[in-house]
């Protein structure tokens, strides 16, 4: 029984990690659910779970995701049962300092969260099952697009009069006019557009940020393009469609011809705007680029791209991962050139900066706001 209670324990961190309301209170009873039900029965698990875990209607989808991923590593369908799956123990990764309360007699469900301690740890730092424990929370990340008002009008209850609506509506009624008619802009998700260095010097943070990039599309849809930069621009979309993240990321890597390589992030930003920016991919979107900066090209046309990516893209987001580390100022020449078109500078090296990401991408945050502490004004040039 200590078995299954320690697996279910770390299920229901994982339905926390990932937003779910799964407290001390609803874990307990959980647990004592099931000390009356068939544990080795993955339906009685299941609904055991559903029962207590979930706090309201919106948790029910996120707890489908967490328990396919936590028992089976794959992603729950919505609408669908979970695959039948044989309770066993989860395997938990050695955390400094996690597990101490434990040890030391405390209750499983109060210690901390293996999960929550992993959230700020930076990803090149992590052991290999650490790593993995990682890549399954990228996967359950929601990094919807942000919506944008469309051209388009739509049957509203409010808003501007619909006059061709009201006046069919009097013609029924004979001539009495009884009723207005209102319509509204429809809205559409924002294109987002990902470009992920590859090099060599983003190689501990390349994986992970491609895993980001596959949770974006699995929820964006068609409104997500991924590439990635390196030597050479090489678009990932079709790619990285796989539902399965594993699957995503191998079709990913044997699409890459340039991993671990150089970066020329000048002559791929030229690139990817001449071939598709300028024809509308970059036009009005949210355009992402992941890397540290570290330009083997010609800094002066990285920043000049850069100022005409920014005209065409509604907002422009640049992840570098060694912006976390204490001290770091952006002194290379291809991040100066890149911060004074950039209107959300962020770091991107752990699961809580990838989830401050999605914040971002889902428009979150606007204006000078949205830049964190180290952005423009550290550079003077805001």
């Amino acid at each position: 029984m200590r078995d299954v209670t320690e697996t279910m324990v770390g299920f229901a961190r994982t339905v926390r990690a990932a937003g779910g309301g799964a407290g001390p209170e609803r874990v307990q009873a959980m647990l004592a659910a099931l000390g009356h039900l068939d544990v080795l029965d993955p339906s009685q698990v299941y609904w055991a779970g559903r029962l207590t875990l979930c706090a309201d209607p919106a948790d029910l989808a996120r707890y489908d995701r967490c328990f396919a991923a936590y028992f089976s590593g794959a992603t729950a369908r919505p609408g669908r049962r979970p695959p039948p799956v044989a309770v066993r123990r989860a395997a938990r990764p050695v955390l400094d300092g996690a597990g101490a309360g434990e040890r030391a007699g405390e209750p499983e469900a109060s210690a901390a969260s293996g999960a929550e301690v992993l959230r700020d740890r930076d990803v090149a730092r992590l052991t290999a099952a650490e790593r993995a424990e990682v890549a399954r929370l990228i996967a359950l990340l929601e990094a919807g697009a942000e919506p944008r008002r469309s051209r388009r009008f739509a049957p509203a209850p409010a808003g501007r009069l619909d006059p061709g609506r009201t006046i069919r509506e009097t013609l029924r009624r004979g001539g009495e006019t009884a009723l207005l008619r209102h319509r509204a802009h429809r809205t559409r998700p924002r294109r987002v557009v990902l470009i992920v260095d590859v090099s060599g010097s983003m190689s501990p943070y390349a994986d992970a940020l491609l895993r980001f990039a596959h949770a974006a599309a699995r929820s964006g849809g068609a409104a997500v393009e991924v590439f990635s930069a390196g030597t050479r621009l090489t678009r990932l979309t079709r790619d990285l469609r796989h539902r399965d993240p594993d699957t995503a990321m191998a079709a990913a890597s044997a699409a890459i011809p340039d991993w671990s390589g150089g970066t020329r992030l000048g002559e791929e930003l030229k690139e990817f705007l001449d071939r598709f920016g300028q024809r509308g991919l970059a036009r009005g979107a949210v355009v992402v680029i992941a890397s540290d900066g570290w330009e083997r090209g010609d800094a002066a046309l990285l920043g000049d791209q850069m100022a005409r990516l920014r005209r065409l893209a509604h907002r422009v987001v640049w992840a570098n991962p060694h912006k976390a580390r204490p001290g770091y100022e952006p002194l290379t020449a291809g991040m100066a050139a890149a911060l004074p078109h950039v209107d959300d500078f962020t770091s991107g090296h752990s699961l809580a900066a990838l989830e401050h990401l999605a914040r971002l991408i889902a428009g979150g945050a606007n204006g000078a706001a949205r830049r964190e502490a180290g952005g423009r004004e550290e550079t003077g040039l805001a």
